[in-house]
């Protein structure tokens, strides 16, 4: 109904409707009137114009329940004055539905409640509030093209902001219906003035079997490049989606170019390439296009790039071959056509042929990852393995492939497997080709061209070539002349310099030149500063098989200028061996300024075999005295580990030379010097040579000395040696005296090991004070500690207790501290100790002379010097 049309109705029934009123009031109003209805009648009467008057009029038939004709004529006659009044027709049309509600649609006061609701909006049509009310109405109803006709009415009469508020309802309603053709249509409206819905007209349409327009709307949606749609989906699931669809349903396609699209796809989401390389060649599978399927998967195999791509392709390209050979095998079955059987053989020959090609492939596939792996140029060469051409063509693509700048692995391993190849199919004059070629390429560093230079090398002296092998070292190995080269820092420019190649032209020397040629070999790596400590030996030991003894030895000097320690020590040590060897005792002289240019600068974690050496020269050369003084030497002179074994070596001489007297400084140096565990057991080695002496008191001053760095709850076997020592030659005084200085030698362990904690808490409630109060002033956190008592002494105290145990040569010890009571102490005779103590009170500690004959010689020494 256009908008002339809806003036028009609404003029005549306007026009219409007083005319009805008055009639209506004049005949029946009389009838229905009660006596408690007159007061309102009244009040209208006096205030006709009033909205609150019907209202109240109203209300008061509802409540009172009156019949509904009744109402509606109240209602009537108020919108007869009222007519654009949106309360009363909105409470009438509610009221007029309600009564109605439960009665079936298809009656005719349905159809009344309708006419009510035209006459309404001839009026308010701009009412949205109406029209949703009337659609609800004409949606129970069940007419469908008359209420899509009043969805669209409505449409056309509001305002496009109120749209909205219409189309879910129109949407909700077609899609509730069998009507794809209109709600198709609907939905484009729909898309123009809302284009979110984009997705549900998707679903509607996949659900509804309209494949093609969901493909093109899914398009749009795709091309709209939206990071994340209405319904939280990514670009990439709808592209998904879009290719899942299309793919599947290739028949039901036709306005989209498939190919197209998938390719996009292809070039937009690398990491889903092997899916859309299936998704098409599926596609053109179900349109019964096979070879188009075949030559989308060739195509997908020769540019994927990665290996799970790769994967996913080659298996449906594989399960697609075998399909088609199970499908032609059963149709073979069935006819026995020899042609079909003919093509079968065929189809099976390919299938193999994939099969075969999938370790090619797959090295494709990871050469196009990069080209510059030479470990997989390596691979593809060992799957042509038998196929000499393909071999040669894949080393040619190689070598011009791989940049030595970023290259993986070697490329010397290429040029030497390319020259290989020639030399192992006989075609000698093409690997000296491919060398030559290699020799003048770039590589990656110097030592690559030397491998290669060595590989030529090799490969002429093993056709017995050794002139043409020397040759080439000596192009190899010659140093460039300014101008040879426009780069000088290019590998070939530095390769005379390596080592590689300079070892093997000296062996090629001793092997098939003179000695003059070789010593000339040798001599310019020393000058170039390329030799090694290796070298330098073999070079002395080639003088040396060639008896040019003073020749080697020269070699040797020129390698220890030439080296630093610790790069020096083979050296030193096969020159000195092989000098004492030679002459012996005959150069002492000179052998012992060689040892002490060796001593000179050699660190102490060498320094043991020198000396050792060194000692065994001059006793069996030199004198005694000699070996004795450096014996003395090497002690302070070795590693601190090695101090121990050259103290019992040093000891051992003397004690062979000069008896056990002299031996005495030497283990009391050796208990100050060494480390504890070792000064320990020096300890305990120089009791028992006391002990076996006879010098009783000595041992048990040493025992006395080495129990102060013995804790008896660790080191149990000292102090079961003194216990032995003590019942097998003490009494009942020197064991009580033993038992005491255990006691005291535990409680000073306990109180360092208590201090020890409590100055760990000490610092850990300093440093919880620093972190919560900030930074704190040292000197002040210093004087809180040294005012903090700790078991009667101060935090200093614990500190300056805390260190080692001095060793100090006295009869007893200076402190006297308080001791617990120990459940293993041996009782001896405590009764008759507490009377000594409580008759005497403080005892005198005497003193008593320790005879002359303990100390020997050293009792003299003494005397001599005071």
């Amino acid at each position: 109904m256009t908008g002339k049309e809806n003036s028009n109705v609404s003029t005549s029934m306007l026009n219409e409707a007083p005319t009805k009123s008055e009639k209506s009031f004049n005949a029946d109003s009389m009838k229905g009137i009660l006596s408690e209805d007159v007061p309102f009648e009244e009040d209208i009467i006096r205030n006709p114009t009033s909205v609150n008057c019907w209202q109240r009029y109203i209300d008061h038939k509802r409540q009172n329940k009156s019949p509904a004709k009744q109402v509606f004529l109240i209602y009537e006659r108020a919108l007869a004055i009222f007519e654009r009044s949106y309360k009363l027709w909105y409470h009438y049309l509610k009221y007029r539905e309600s009564t109605i509600v439960n009665k079936c649609p298809t009656e005719n006061s349905w159809r009344s409640l309708c006419d009510t609701y035209e006459r309404c909006l001839m009026r308010l049509h701009k009412m949205p509030r109406i029209w949703i009310c009337y659609c609800e109405v004409m949606i129970k109803r069940g007419l469908i093209t008359e209420t899509r006709r009043v969805f669209d009415r409505a449409l056309r009469s509001l305002p496009v902001t109120q749209h909205m508020r219409i189309w879910p309802m129109y949407i909700d309603f077609l899609t509730s219906h069998d009507l794809p053709d209109t709600t198709i249509r609907v939905y484009r409206r729909y898309l123009k003035m809302n284009p979110k819905v984009r997705e549900d007209y998707i679903e509607y349409l996949i659900e509804r079997d309209q494949i093609d327009e969901a493909a093109k709307e899914l398009t749009v949606l795709v091309n709209q490049d939206q990071n994340v749609s209405e319904k939280g989906r990514t670009s990439h699931q709808l592209w998904t989606q879009l290719c899942d669809l299309i793919s599947k349903n290739p028949v039901k396609i036709f306005s989209l170019n498939v190919d197209a699209i998938i390719r996009q796809g292809i070039y937009r989401y690398t990491d889903q390439v092997g899916f859309l390389w299936c998704s098409l060649a599926d596609y053109y599978i179900r349109s019964a296009e096979f070879e188009r399927a075949r030559d989308v998967y060739e195509e997908a195999i020769a540019k994927v790039s990665t290996v799970r791509d790769f994967a996913q392709v080659y298996d449906a390209y594989a399960a697609f071959e075998e399909r088609e050979v199970s499908i032609m095998m059963e149709e073979v079955e069935q006819s026995g056509d020899p042609e079909e059987e003919v093509d079968l053989e065929w189809m099976f020959q390919r299938y193999q042929s994939l099969m075969e090609r999938k370790n090619e492939l797959m090295n494709s596939v990871l050469l196009r990852q990069n080209p510059h792996n030479v470990g997989e140029w390596l691979n593809r060469v060992n799957i042509y393995e038998g196929n000499y051409n393909k071999q040669v063509e894949t080393y040619k693509e190689a070598v011009k492939s791989v940049n030595p700048k970023i290259q993986v692995g070697k490329i010397r391993d290429l040029w030497i497997g390319f020259a290989k190849l020639y030399e192992d199919n006989g075609d000698l004059d093409a690997a000296r080709r491919t060398f030559e070629t290699a020799v003048v390429s770039q590589f990656g560093g110097v030592s690559e061209l030397a491998n290669v230079w060595c590989a030529y090398a090799e490969m002429e002296m093993k056709y017995r070539r050794p002139n043409a092998a020397l040759d080439l070292m000596r192009r190899a190995c010659a140093v460039p002349r300014p101008g040879d080269y426009e780069n000088m820092q290019s590998v070939q420019a530095r390769v005379h310099r390596s080592p590689i190649l300079w070892a093997m032209y000296a062996d090629y020397e001793e092997c098939c030149g003179t000695v003059e040629s070789c010593r000339k070999v040798y001599d310019k790596m020393i000058e170039l500063r390329v030799a090694s400590p290796q070298m330098i030996m073999n070079y002395a030991m080639f003088l040396e098989e060639n008896e040019y003894f003073e020749l080697a030895f020269q070699a040797y000097e020129k390698g220890i200028a030439l080296f630093k320690w610790p790069s020096v020590f083979d050296i030193w040590n096969t020159y000195l061996v092989k000098f004492i060897k030679r002459y012996g005792g005959k150069k002492l002289e000179r052998a012992r300024d060689l040892f002490e240019q060796c001593l000179e600068n050699c660190p102490p974690t060498h320094a043991k075999y020198i000396f050792l050496l060194y000692a065994k020269l001059e006793e069996e050369h030199g004198l005694a005295r000699h070996a004795l003084s450096i014996y003395n030497r090497a002690t302070s002179g070795v590693d601190r580990s090695d101090m121990h074994l050259m103290y019992n070596i040093y000891i051992k001489k003397v004690q062979e030379m000069y008896g056990i007297a002299q031996c005495r400084p030497i283990f009391e140096r050796a208990i100050s010097e060494l480390p504890e565990d070792k000064s320990r057991a020096m300890s305990l080695r120089y009791a028992q040579l006391e002990t076996t002496v006879g010098e009783i008191d000595r041992a048990r001053a040493i025992y006395a000395h080495a129990a102060e760095i013995s804790d008896p709850k660790v080191h149990v076997k000292f102090w079961d040696t003194w216990k032995t020592f003590e019942v097998a030659h003490g009494n009942e005084a020197t064991v009580r005296d033993m038992l005491r200085v255990r006691r005291s030698v535990e409680a000073s362990y306990n109180v360092n090991v208590t201090l020890t904690s409590v100055q760990m808490r000490v610092d850990a409630e300093r440093k919880a004070q620093e972190t919560t109060s900030g930074v704190v002033n040292p000197m002040d956190s210093l004087d809180q500690q040294a005012q903090q008592p700790v078991d009667g002494g101060t935090v200093t105290q614990v500190s300056m207790n805390k260190g080692n145990i001095s060793f100090v040569r006295g009869a007893s010890k200076t402190v006297q501290q308080d001791t617990t009571e120990n459940p293993d102490e041996i009782d001896l005779d405590d009764d008759e100790e507490e009377d000594e103590d409580e008759e005497g009170g403080d005892m005198d500690i005497s003193t008593k002379t320790v005879p002359a004959q303990i100390f020997g010689s050293l009792k003299l020494a003494d005397e001599s010097d005071s």
